[in-house]
């Protein structure tokens, strides 16, 4: 393949239309959020990732599975768990089996802020999507989301 080579054009026209519908959800998602419920959108997608967790085999996540869940370093989710903690809306332990590992578990509060803010995310994801569906680089994408089978519970599964 060649740099002029229209399939090569075509892919990369079509990466840019993904991360510019990315980049306008997440930017909308974002300003609701931090309206409506003082998160951020990774904030958000941490308290969801963490209050999915279970007890039994395989039902806590070791912090680098809750890194690659909400795409973010070792080291940025660690940051992030530490704002959250502070804030009161979760709680870290060690592990019952293996006392160098450290769990974290959503508060009570977290909780609360987490089902009050899952309406204002939703709303606002529609709402992205419904712009981003008037523009044709987007219409197509915005279609392929809508279309995704459970959509809303790939950050669990990751």
């Amino acid at each position: 393949m060649t740099a002029t080579d229209p399939a090569l054009t075509a892919l990369a026209q079509g990466w840019c239309a993904l991360s510019l519908l990315h980049g306008r959800i997440e930017a909308h998602i974002e300003r609701a959020l931090q309206a409506g419920h003082g998160l951020s959108v990774r904030e958000y997608s941490l308290l969801d990732v963490l209050s999915r967790q279970h007890d039994g085999e395989g039902g806590h996540l070791q912090m680098k599975q809750v890194a690659d869940a909400v795409v973010l370093s070792q080291s940025a989710t660690t940051r992030l768990v530490t704002r959250l903690e502070d804030r009161g809306l979760l709680m870290r332990y060690l592990c019952p089996t293996d006392r160098r590992g450290i769990y974290t578990n959503v508060s009570d509060a977290g909780l609360a802020l987490l089902e009050a803010a899952r309406p204002t995310n939703e709303q606002a994801l529609q709402e992205a999507l419904a712009q981003a569906s008037g523009d044709p680089r987007l219409a197509p994408l915005v279609r392929a989301v809508e279309a995704t089978p459970q959509a809303g519970h790939l950050a669990a599964a990751a």
